[in-house]
Parts: C-alpha cells; structure tokens; sequence
C-alpha cells in the first residue's frame, strides 16, 4: 500500500508518496508561476493533473489513499457543476477591507474571521458583485481539487474552515452565521482526514490509479508541515526558522488572543496553538550573504553571551509575542566585529521565541517540553544551541520538514484506523 500527500502552493507544488512504514518511495515537485494567470483555476487543475502524470506508474497503481492541502484562505467561487465562476483570490488578498465594517457589524468581536484576510471576508467581498449570483458552491484550494479526484462539491475540513467562521470547538458552523445570505454556499465541514469518496472512475481511468484509490480531507500548508515534523505529545512545538518566526505549540487546552496574533487549530482532541513574530531569517539576510551566515556562524563562541539586546526587525511593527504595531527594530550597538553582530542577532531571535512560548504557556497551553526546528535556519547548529539555552528544552532538527509529507502522513494513518 503506498500513500499519496500533494502540497500545492503559490508558486509550486509537491507530491509525496510515502509506504506502510511511512518512508518515502516517490517525491515529485513542479514549479510555477501563476500570480498574473487570468484562468487561475484552470491552471491549477492542469498543473495538478500533470503532478500525478510524474508519479511512476508502477507507484501510481498502488496508491489506495490520497490528501491535500491547500494555502490557508486562498478560495474559489463555483456553478452547480464545480467550475470556477471568477478568478479564485488568493490567501493574502486584501480586498476584503473594503467590507470589513461591514463584517464587524455582523462578526463577534476580536473574532479571527474579522480580517480583511480572511475566507469569511472574501466571500463578502464576492457577494457584493453580479458575478454571486452564479454561485452555488464556495471553496477552499485543497477543497476544489480534491474535487477533481473525487467528484464530489461542497466539502472541506475544519483547518482550512477556520477563517470561514466555522466553530471547530463545537463542530458546528455558528448561529450568527447561519443567518447570513451566504449560508448556503458554505461547504460541509468534516475532520482533516475524513475519507470523502473513491476517486472517479475517469481519474482512475487516466492515470491508472487504483480505482479503490480513496481521497480524503486535507488541510492547510502550515499545519502539514507541522504533522510532517515529528510532534507526538502535548507539550511538544515545531518552530519555523523562515523569513519570518513562526511557533506552533501542540496542548490540551486551547488558547485564543487574537488582538496579540494568538489562535488554535483543532487537532483532534488536541490544540495546535501558536502565533508568528515578524522576527526571522530575513533580517538575517539584510546583513548577510548565506555563505557568510555559515562561515561566521562556525566561529561563533555560543557559550558566552554577547548581551547585546536586540529586537530584530526589518520595519517597525511586532505582532507576536508582542503586539505593537509602531514597535521600532533594536539593532544598536552595532560592533564592528562581524561574528559577535550576527551572535547578537541570533540571540535576539532566540530571545523573542522563548518570549512566544512563554506568552503562550502564560494564557494556559500545556507546559514546552521540545521543540522541533523547521524552515532554512534549521540547519544552524550555533543557533540551535543558542536557542536551546534560552528555550531551556531539547531543541532537535525535523527529520522531514516537507508539507506533502505530513499531508502523505494524514492519508495514510486515517486509512489505517
């Protein structure tokens, strides 16, 4: 039995296909670029279609179960017969400030669907034009093309629902929003890896898939590569060393603060809380080159602090673990030896991620035990050492970072139940 996982983004799209003992057997990636395309979806579906083209045959045949994930909040407008009736809108499409005093008349206060961002607020942008009249279905990314496999409209799952407005605490879509007009296109909601259909006997046919081949929920980028990481236990966190710093803390209980960026996914009797600081490696790479990152983390002494105390920020505004948004970068003194600079922004880094868990431990989540590294700064051991001491946990590299693998990981241990 093989176990197929696809993460499709922005600008590419993974597939992963993973065995019973959740090794890898098959991995293939397709770039692209599709930010000025005016037949949005429709390049989507051939860019998917060709993704499972790449897959060999021999491990095509044996794929019996298949999950998707999507980016957060990139959604679509469908007819009765699942085709895209506009251009879908991307994940971080602001055009929904145009309505957004509108939906806080109507959306509960500090409510995390109450962004200009958010599903929620493109469906009411959408419902303001002619072309709403057409809908029948609203969708989510991962939602349309597991519809494409398995020929059924009007499903999705409670990660990518959640800036639909959906109440993933009572797994039920809330009474002030059912009262809205746009109710009825609102898709059914079911758990990340709920099977929903056998793939279409037309799909099966063309890429000779197993026609018993089942497709199931999916969910969104971020939350695979969270499941990809290796997490088991409450107690345990998966840190993104990217462009930016991103925390995700799995606990018993759930935690929301969203005036400080705070909110939890369900993760299935569990919570998967965390929030993301404008602190990370693109402050790094405004003073350094990748090479001189390596070479100057290497003489770093990260057993002697520098007691420089930064804040490193590329512009001024924090929103997690503080929320300021005027809040000033601090990058001074800066001494004119190179090495200890760069220890000083490692440490300010580091600082800022104890600071998240700790903000997140103080508003109730289950006490840090580990934490697991993601993202292109996993690689630095200094840092991971510097960061261990502030952290005062074990800090260990993910052995598989990859969001088609957690999404393989989803397919494959639901199929298993």
């Amino acid at each position: 039995m093989f176990y197929l996982g696809i993460d499709f983004g922005t600008s590419g799209a993974r597939a992963i296909v993973i065995d019973n003992e959740e090794n890898i057997v098959a991995e293939v990636n397709s770039l692209f670029n599709l930010k000025k395309t005016t037949k949005l979806a429709q390049t989507w579906g051939k860019k998917f279609y060709n993704l499972l083209n790449e897959i060999s045959l021999d491990i095509r045949k044996k794929i019996d179960a298949i999950a998707i994930n999507g980016t957060s909040s990139t959604v679509l407008l469908c007819d009765v017969q699942g085709n895209p009736i506009d251009n879908p809108i991307w994940y971080n499409d602001k055009r929904g400030i145009e309505i957004l005093d509108h939906l806080k008349a109507i959306v509960p206060v500090n409510h995390l669907a109450c962004s200009p961002t958010s599903s929620l607020a493109k469906l009411f942008w959408w419902y303001q034009t002619p072309i709403f009249k057409q809908a029948y279905y609203f969708l989510h990314q991962a939602d349309w093309l597991g519809f494409l496999l398995h020929g059924k409209l009007g499903i999705s799952d409670y990660h990518n629902a959640l800036k639909l407005g959906y109440d993933v605490e009572n797994f039920c879509y809330p009474d002030w929003l059912k009262k809205l007009p746009i109710y009825c296109l609102l898709p059914q909601v079911l758990p990340p890896g709920t099977p929903v259909k056998e793939i279409t006997p037309e799909i099966s046919q063309k890429f000779n898939l197993n026609p018993n081949c089942l497709v199931y929920t999916g969910t969104t980028d971020s939350i695979a590569a969270f499941l990809a990481s290796g997490v088991e236990k409450p107690g345990e966190a998966v840190t993104s060393l990217g462009s930016t710093l991103v925390l995700k803390l799995l606990s018993t209980t759930r935690i929301e603060d969203y005036s400080s960026g705070i909110y939890s996914h369900r993760l299935g009797n569990l919570w998967l809380t965390g929030g993301a600081s404008n602190t990370g490696g693109a402050v790094l790479k405004n003073f350094f080159d990748n090479q001189e990152l390596d070479s100057l983390s290497d003489q770093i002494n990260w057993n002697q602090e520098t007691k420089l105390n930064y804040y490193p920020l590329l512009n001024p505004g924090e929103r997690f673990p503080i929320n300021a948004p005027n809040l000033a970068p601090q990058l001074e003194p800066k001494p004119d030896n190179k090495i200890k600079f760069l220890q000083g922004l490692l440490e300010g880094i580091a600082k800022i991620e104890a600071l998240g868990y700790q903000k997140l431990q103080d508003f109730g989540a289950t006490t840090l035990s580990k934490v697991y590294t993601a993202g292109g700064g996993a690689k630095n051991e200094v840092w991971r050492k510097i960061r261990e001491r502030y952290l005062k946990v074990p800090v260990i590299i993910s052995q598989h970072t990859d969001a088609a693998y957690g999404t393989a990981l989803l397919a494959k241990r639901n199929h298993l139940r």
